[in-house]
């Protein structure tokens, strides 16, 4: 995947804590973890505290909500399923997923539910696992009845409609009209939310312990699951979302007795893990190195290099462009790198520091996860600000410029 020659440099390393630093003193910023690699040479960063009116100070081993940056993680579980010829990529997902046989799809975007048309052909498991499968949570369209409805039956996480169970969420997936017909349009969410039951159906396991069996425990992710053990509770912090026009910090989600603090009916793979640096650096530094950790190996390489290359033709990305470029307003800049390989997004064009090539993603929660096999560099970055507000998003950019601007050959 690419070696790099050199590490960071001293300079650089320093202006990159200031960096962060500055973002902590500002006060926007209660607290940050970012663990960062190069070769053989990673650094740590842990500043600030855990709630941003003091609390305990942040630590190597604080666990985040990881949400969106749960996808890139999710996905190592259907590719160990593709490895092992369980299920093949242009199968249809009928088997598993009887309630996605004999789709409809609306005759367009903003028709009502009942205005469809029978689909040209059935769901397979590539457009599953490329997000293109026909429903997706697109933030251009928000109003239509399609929208509506997927709002109102609990489809995405965290809103005021609590997820179902698997079953009843799948029961519910399936009685929609898709959006777009199978294939043809890129779109984000709920297709990572439904890779976790069809491994799930696949395997007849939960998605968390096979996610556990054949992921986490071989990478020593001891500390990455669905929910955060009662007796771990003290290490991770509350998740703000501050308010958009004062900047008040008010609490999305409490540590005790919130979202995270007992399994969720729900085992989202699109934005349920909760997990530390030094977890998600083990997971990219293993793509890094080609799909091994240490001796033992997880993935193919050729699973590998499908999950971290573009997938997406031209006629699909145009929706995944319209995301990234449209909604600057609400994304804050995020999602600006061109393509899309299995679970993450994959930069096919150079539109800020990072080069082509490094793949990963962001989380809405605070979290910034990459790889870059030019560089040979992986980086964690971990807050516990939502992005309602721009802040944590800018620290995001800040944190990649600057890593970047470290790097020495």
């Amino acid at each position: 995947m690419g070696t790099a020659n050199g590490g960071f440099s001293k300079a650089g390393l320093l202006r990159l804590h200031d960096v962060l630093e500055r973002h902590v003193e500002s006060g926007k910023i209660p607290g940050l973890v970012a663990l960062f690699s190069r070769g053989d040479e990673t650094h740590v960063e842990t500043i600030g505290t855990t709630r941003h009116d003091g609390g305990a100070p942040m630590r190597r081993d604080t666990i985040f909500r990881m949400a969106s940056t749960s996808k890139p993680v999710s996905i190592a579980a259907a590719m160990v399923l593709l490895d092992e010829c369980r299920i093949r990529l242009d199968d249809t997902v009928e088997e598993w997923l009887p309630e996605l046989a004999d789709r409809q799809v609306l005759k367009r975007i903003d028709s009502p539910l009942d205005d469809t048309v029978p689909a040209l052909r059935p769901i397979t498991v590539r457009d599953v696992l490329t997000s293109t499968f026909g429903l997706g949570m697109d933030m251009t369209v928000i109003g239509t009845p399609i929208m509506g409805a997927v709002f109102e039956k609990g489809i995405t996480p965290n809103l005021p409609v609590p997820m179902p169970g698997p079953d009843e969420w799948m029961r519910r997936l399936g009685e929609l009209p898709l959006m777009y017909q199978p294939g043809e349009r890129w779109q984000y969410q709920i297709a990572s939310d439904l890779v976790g039951v069809l491994v799930a159906r696949v395997t007849g396991q939960t998605f968390e312990a096979f996610l556990r069996e054949r992921v986490f425990e071989p990478l020593g992710m001891k500390d990455t699951g669905f929910h955060v053990p009662a007796d771990q509770m003290d290490r991770l912090p509350p998740l703000y979302a501050p308010d958009p026009e004062t900047g008040e910090f008010h609490v999305w989600d409490e540590a005790e007795g919130g979202r995270h603090s007992t399994p969720p009916a729900f085992p989202g793979g699109g934005g349920g893990l909760n997990s530390t640096a030094d977890d998600y650096h083990a997971y990219f530094r293993m793509l890094l190195n080609g799909g091994t950790h240490g001796s033992e190996r997880i993935l193919s390489r050729a699973a590998v290099e499908l999950m971290t290359t573009n997938r997406l033709t031209p006629g699909q990305q145009a929706a995944r462009t319209a995301m990234a470029t449209e909604n600057v307003h609400i994304s804050f800049g995020q999602g600006q790198h061109g393509g899309w390989g299995l679970g993450m997004a994959v930069r096919t064009y150079r539109s800020d520091y990072a080069p082509l090539g490094q793949f990963g993603w962001d989380g809405g929660a605070g979290t910034s996860t990459y790889a870059d096999p030019q560089n040979g560099i992986t980086g964690i970055l971990l807050t516990q600000v939502g992005a309602s507000v721009p802040d944590p998003v800018r620290l995001m950019h800040d944190f990649w410029t600057t890593l970047y601007q470290a790097v020495e050959d």
